[in-house]
């Protein structure tokens, strides 16, 4: 019981840790070629933030809102009793964090400066994940996410 609820409170303040801002890289690649562009996206423990994409020299900026969580909170809880003409024993309970099987979903919407839009479905985890993005003229693009180098080390 101790092991468990010690390895559970380790995972509490990993989680707790993992909540600040973290940048992470975009790489984005249409479909029709091998060409990439950049973009960088702000993950923020409230379930959205900021998120920019170039390409050919046009910057898209937007924001980015959770639609599913990458990870998510439970409580579990037992006991044990015994006797005979009476009850004792214990009981104890623990929270429990689970990542979301495939990590969690976004929505990303972004605007060009002369007003053309660029909309992407993201997935992922908090190391990174990708989704894809389609523009207004419905050119497709490959995504990749990855945490930003360094935050790895």
């Amino acid at each position: 019981m101790f092991r468990k609820l010690t390895a559970t409170l380790a995972l509490a303040s990993l989680f707790g840790l993992a909540g600040c801002a973290s940048t992470y890289q975009l790489t984005l690649m249409p479909r029709d070629s091998g060409k990439t562009y950049a973009g960088v996206m702000e993950g923020m423990s409230s379930g959205q933030g900021p998120i920019s994409v170039t390409i050919e020299g046009k910057t898209y900026s937007g924001t980015w809102v959770e639609s599913a969580p990458a990870y998510t909170t439970g409580w579990v809880s037992g006991g044990m009793g015994y006797g005979y003409r009476g009850w004792g024993g214990w009981a104890g309970g623990a929270s429990v964090h689970m990542d979301t099987p495939g990590g969690g979903a976004a929505k990303a919407l972004l605007t060009g400066p002369d007003g053309s839009g660029l909309r992407c479905d993201l997935r992922g985890t908090r190391s990174g994940g990708g989704g894809e993005c389609r523009d207004d003229k419905g050119k497709e693009y490959d995504v990749q996410i990855r945490l930003a180098a360094a935050q790895t080390k």
